[in-house]
């Protein structure tokens, strides 16, 4: 039982400084370095656990699959970041992400991160054109959208896109804790 405990608990420490990234992002369209160290780091001892004490168990795809992803994902993102067509905090944060998703998760994630940062971008012109927000926070992305800045806080994106592949995975699944836990 302690099992289920540390690898759900790690996974909410992941999510929990998703949203909390998340939340930078849109606030002052930063994702500060340390958010997505924890992301990453939440995910060893979680895929530890399970490797040592349910060897047998499907809950995480192989070690390799998740090794991939995150190095697909920084290769991708680090030629973004070096064509300046995405932010460096963006790049690690897709890429731990893809670290807990593994090859599995990685096209769903992608996915449901891009239409979801599509969805912002056009909520972004929408603020520009029309600029609904009153007083918007200085300096965050409602207030820049309505001043003609065409930023969109992607991290909101890839912390939507994180919680739908946790979800489909299994991570939070209680079916899939539950083989955890009885060791199928």
């Amino acid at each position: 039982m302690i099992l289920v405990f540390i690898v759900v608990f790690c996974a909410l420490i992941a999510l929990g400084f998703g949203a909390a990234a998340a939340w930078s992002d849109a606030a002052r369209l930063i994702i500060p370095n340390m958010y997505a160290a924890c992301v990453g780091a939440a995910f060893i001892p979680a895929f530890l656990m399970v490797t040592v004490f349910a060897p047998e168990s499907t809950f995480f795809a192989p070690w390799k699959s998740h090794l991939i992803a995150a190095i697909v994902m920084l290769g991708i993102t680090y030629i973004l970041f070096y064509f300046k067509l995405m932010g460096g905090g963006d790049s690690k944060f897709l890429t731990v992400y893809a670290l807990w998703s593994g090859l599995g998760g990685l096209m769903p994630f992608l996915f449901i991160t891009a239409v979801t940062g599509g969805l912002l971008g056009v909520i972004t012109l929408i603020l520009g054109k029309y600029k609904p927000v009153q007083t918007p926070a200085e300096g965050g992305w409602v207030a820049r959208a309505q001043s003609g800045a065409q930023d969109v806080p992607y991290g909101v994106a890839i912390f939507v896109g994180a919680l739908f592949t946790f979800w489909q995975v299994g991570y939070l699944q209680p079916e899939t804790i539950q083989a955890l836990a009885t060791g199928e």
